[in-house]
Formats: structure tokens, sequence, C-alpha cells
């Protein structure tokens, strides 16, 4: 973090939320509430974390409306709908600007003479770039990084050290890619055959659209035939695993460890919690969250919140979760009727 002083009343504004206490107050960084200091900015997203804010020694906190009445001696509430979304906001006042990478194509770097670099690209060290690649204007490709044979990189896009993008994969503009990331490896496709299992080509590639950022030693699968596509504003977490002929739709998240199976069609702003797991050839719809471990063995509708293995609606899966601790309370009664019962017949 860099060291930047602002006022409680500055961040307010900033984020849009309602100020209480000290406008005036001094902030010079953030931390989480717990380690929080008189100076510092933190924030509380749910009243259930009440009690934290009690002991807390942050200056200035961001809360959601239902603990807009909490006490202002110590320290100035900037009020929020949207906790999380404004506290990301005032964390980019106090955020480090990125290293800079140089606009040039370091010496060590192997670029075949029929690729077609775009203005200002960064080329790292040790970089491998192979014959009829395209880099946009301004990209960025970290060192050790391998581009494939008639790949494209659109402009603006950054990867960073060691990402592999497979032969003809296509990566749009503005992409984020983080270290160990491979684009385009083979779907994993095998047929029995009379002397074992025989390895299906995978002809296809891996689209990428603009604006998708993917996390660290994540794994996207190169079609079948056609195409693996990731549309635009995507958020992949580390450790994904994406099968061939999988598309997932605009502005998704999908959460570490998780993984999609073979043609699995995932719909807009789909959340899968992390470990989640989807079954091939089914479908998403739009909206849809899954919750952490959870695995999806069919296809569910726009709009539904599933949980468990099998997956399956949060209203079901919260009664089939709570009844056996109903059917032991019904036992207790039973048992309780039935010693009435019988100190009754004795009478």
């Amino acid at each position: 973090m860099i060291e930047k002083t602002v006022t409680a009343a500055e961040i307010a504004a900033l984020v849009k939320g309602k100020l209480i206490g000290d406008p005036n107050r001094l902030v010079k960084g953030v931390a989480s509430l717990k380690d929080a200091t008189a100076d510092q900015l933190s924030f509380v997203g749910n009243k259930k974390y009440q009690h934290l804010l009690a002991d807390a020694k942050a200056g200035t906190v961001i809360v959601c409306p239902d603990l807009a009445d909490e006490p202002t001696e110590n320290r100035t509430l900037i009020v929020s709908p949207n906790v999380d979304y404004a506290f990301g906001h005032a964390v980019m006042v106090f955020a480090e600007k990125a290293p800079e990478f140089q606009q040039l194509v370091h010496p060590s770097a192997v670029v075949d003479a029929s690729v077609k670099l775009g203005n200002g690209v960064s080329i790292g060290a040790n970089a491998v770039i192979e014959p009829e690649a395209e880099i946009g204007d301004g990209a960025i490709i970290g060192a050790g990084c391998y581009i494939g044979h008639q790949v494209r990189v659109g402009a603006g896009t950054l990867l960073y050290p060691n990402v592999t993008v497979m032969y003809r994969c296509r990566i749009g503009r503005k992409c984020i890619i983080h270290p160990g990331v491979v684009v385009g490896a083979d779907g994993f496709g095998f047929v029995p055959g009379p002397q074992g299992l025989v390895k299906v080509p995978q002809t296809g590639i891996v689209q990428i659209d603009d604006d998708v950022e993917i996390g660290a030693n994540t794994t996207i699968d190169r079609a079948r035939f056609g195409v693996t596509h990731i549309k635009s504003n995507v958020k992949i977490d580390d450790q994904v695993m994406i099968a061939h002929n999988v598309c997932i739709g605009e502005s998704s998240i999908l959460v570490a460890q998780c993984g999609i199976a073979g043609s699995a069609e995932i719909g807009r702003g789909v959340i899968l919690a992390a470990k989640s797991g989807v079954n091939g050839h089914i479908t998403l719809g739009d909206g849809v969250q899954v919750a952490g471990t959870s695995g999806v063995v069919k296809s569910v509708p726009a709009g539904q919140i599933v949980l468990g293995t099998p997956a399956e609606p949060q209203r079901e899966f919260m009664a089939r979760y709570t009844l056996p601790k109903r059917v032991e309370k019904l036992s207790a009664k039973l048992k309780e009727l039935e010693a009435k019962l019988a100190e009754l017949e004795k009478k």
C-alpha cells in the first residue's frame, strides 16, 4: 500500500456512502477489522459480525445499513448498501501501482519472423512466440510464456510469466492471465478400442473474449471440434478446470478448484463456488449459483441456488438437511407422550 492520507468525508464521497460521525477523521490505509488501527479504514458487510465491531479499533468503517446505529464516539461510519463494492473502491485509493513492463522484446525471447507485433508490445525474457501469431497493441507477454502457432492475443492483454497458449487459440482485448495458466491443451478425449484406449483428435480451439481474468494454474482445454468459449468479463479463480467444448456466459464467476466437464453450457452471471463440479452436457441457466463443494449432475433453470451432491434447490436441500433433527425431536416428543400415557393408565 502507498502512503496517503485522506479524510473520511473524501472516502464517503468516493463510495457514495452516507457519513455518520466525524467527517475530518484521517484515514491513512486499509486493513481487516481485526487488525485495523485508529487511522485505518475497514468494513463490516453483515449484521452477524456486529459483535466484532464493538472491540475493533478501526477509526473509519464502511458498514451495511443494518449497522447505521452503531456508536460513533471513537469512529466514523460510512453506510453503504453494497459494502464489498464500496470497500473495493476505497482500497484503490491506497493501492500501489503495479510494476510497469518495458515496451521491448527481450534479447532472449524467441519471436518468429512471421509474427505480427502491434505497437508498444512487451515481450519478456525467454518467451517463445511461434509462426503466424499476432500480438495486439500494448499487449504484455511475460517472461517464459509460450504463444503457439497462429495464436491471436488482443490489444492491452497481459499474460503474466509462464502462461501457455497453444496453437490457433484466441484471446481478446484487455484480458489478464496469471502465471501457470494453460489455454488450449487437448481435451480429455479417448474411446475404447481393440487394443485399449484410442485418443480422439481435439481439432477445435479456445476462444477467450474481452476483459476476462484467469487465475494462476487454471486450465482451459481446446474443443474436440468447434470452440471452448469463455465470453466477455468472465472472472476465473486459481486452479479451475474447464473441459473441451464448455461455454461460459458473460460476467460469470468461477471460484478456486471448481471443475466443468465437457460440453456443459454455463449461462450469463453464473457463480460456481469453490470446489464445485458441473457434469458434462448439461446447462446452467443465467444467474444460477452453485454452493461450494456441490456437484451439479443435471441442468438447472435460470436464477436457482443449488447445494449439495447431487445438487438440489436450496429449499429442498434445507428440508432434507434438517429432517434428521426434526425426526429426533418428534421421537423425543413421542417418548414423552408414551410416558404420560403409561402414567395415566396406572391411575
